[in-house]
């Protein structure tokens, strides 16, 4: 497809109008006096949309996460780009729908006849880091990559300075012949920590201390609270009255994830940065089942249901962003991308074709209208899309599309596709003209169909009401 035709279908959808608004910019959003600001993303792996307080979580304390939110914007319709994490975070660093380079399943997902490899972030794909490094930043990843393990997909190879973490899925991984995880400070493997995420907090606080000087950007993805859950003390004792014990360790790592968010924020504050530095905290995906909690949402981690892809994401920036905001405008991870670059006065060009848009309009009260026309999501055979209130979701292998109205129904439980078939029709000819300038998958994962990771379920299922949403999760 040509360019220019490319960018109008993009114009037409929605997609690039922001994007292209932006285009040839300058220092629009860069902070008063000259310094540009830190730029911190804070990433929960798995986490639960009904486990933070302040998305109604009511038996894990999390008091750090709620007053981030507190002290910024709060967004209660924000989605991940996928339902699960390799996938979500190549969208992440990209400000891109993964789609549109086929990365639709993890990077160590099912071999296919079909495949086109590498099992990583494409290499014409320009990140965050890059785009960042470019403009001034000193740029530091802490915790999981999981966008390609092999020499040249690296995070130093990606824009990264400074790198300490690991590089597959999770902590269950294991290292070369079957041994431990390995950790790895840039391309060199270091010794194992006892506890990682606390080394994780501690390594983020550092680099903060080492750059406070100039505008860095940290990108601290967290291994909490993916499987297995490590239930370290003295966290799991504080909770002792969960019965189930997957959702005992699941709360002793989030209310340690939470303690170390209070920690780096601490930092930030304590180095006179906190009016200097746009903070993100999000989600990931939706929480796998049995341990996590989705709250009202159907569905969990690995669907396209609402409680595989909606996340809890709260944005602050001390004196930009008024505190105390509630937004229920519908907004997407590739977001950060374009906020961040305009933040820091950064270039995009036409050519970059970002799909996220700038927030900062939106949570700096100048402008509320959604910045998005649609969103839209592809994860092997399941598909859905996102407009105002409506939701065609196609959930199953063995199934037609959904349709449901959020605003009525967020739980996903009564199916009017037979009452508004032009909807459905109008809806699906959207999803199909975005779906036209994406790749095919360039590797599979056969738990797409809609069954999940688990034993496979009977293909059809009636809605559910409300009330019984936790038989879903």
């Amino acid at each position: 497809m040509a360019e220019c035709t490319r960018r109008d279908v993009l114009r037409s959808l929605g997609l690039g109008g922001l994007t292209l608004a932006l285009a040839g910019r300058v220092g629009g959003q860069a902070a008063v006096g000259g310094r540009k600001p830190n730029i911190v993303i804070l990433l929960a792996d798995d986490l639960g949309w009904g486990d933070v307080g302040c998305y109604g979580g009511r038996d894990i304390p999390t008091p750090n996460l709620d007053a981030l939110a507190a002290s910024g914007a709060r967004f209660t319709n924000a989605y991940s780009s996928g339902p699960v994490c390799s996938p979500t975070r190549a969208g992440l660093m990209t400000g891109r729908y993964q789609q549109r380079f086929g990365f639709d399943a993890n990077a160590e997902g099912q071999a296919a006849p079909t495949d086109r490899g590498p099992r990583a972030l494409d290499i014409a794909q320009t990140t965050i880091a890059q785009r960042l490094r470019q403009a001034g930043y000193a740029t530091g990843l802490v915790g999981k990559w999981h966008l390609g393990p092999d020499p040249g997909y690296l995070p130093n190879d990606r824009g990264f300075d400074e790198f300490y973490g690991y590089l597959p899925y999770g902590l269950a991984a294991k290292g070369p012949g079957g041994g431990p995880l390995p950790i790895y400070r840039d391309k060199q493997q270091v010794e194992t920590p006892a506890n990682h995420m606390a080394q994780f907090g501690r390594e983020a606080q550092a680099f903060i201390e080492r750059h406070q000087a100039a505008p860095f950007f940290l990108y601290l993805a967290f291994s909490a609270v993916h499987g297995p859950m490590v239930g370290p003390e003295p966290y799991l004792s504080k909770f002792k009255d969960i019965a189930l014990a997957p959702r005992r360790k699941y709360a002793a790592d989030l209310n340690q994830l939470d303690d170390i968010v209070g920690q780096v924020l601490a930092k930030i504050a304590a180095l006179g940065l906190a009016e200097d530095t746009l903070v993100f905290f999000l989600g990931d995906n939706g929480g796998p089942g049995r341990p996590a909690d989705n709250g009202p949402l159907r569905g969990t981690k690995w669907t396209l249901w609402e409680g595989g892809i909606r996340v809890p994401f709260a944005v602050r920036w001390k004196g930009r962003i008024p505190a105390g905001q509630t937004l229920d405008q519908p907004i997407i991870q590739l977001d950060i991308v374009n906020t961040a670059l305009a933040a820091a006065g950064a270039e995009v060009k036409t050519t970059d074709l970002l799909d996220g848009a700038d927030l900062l309009p939106l949570v700096a009260g100048k402008s509320p209208a959604a910045p998005h026309d649609a969103l839209y999501w592809r994860f092997g055979v399941q598909y859905a899309v996102r407009q105002g209130d409506w939701k065609l979701v196609k959930p199953h292998i063995d199934q037609q599309p959904h349709l449901f109205n959020l605003a009525q129904d967020i739980g996903e439980s009564i199916d009017l596709a037979a009452k508004e078939p032009a909807r459905v029709k109008a809806m699906q000819a959207v999803w199909d003209s975005w779906n036209a300038l994406n790749e095919p998958p360039r590797w599979i994962d056969r738990r797409w169909n809609g069954d999940g990771p688990g034993p496979a379920k009977p293909p059809a299922r009636r809605p559910v009401a409300p009330a019984e949403l936790d038989n879903d999760r």
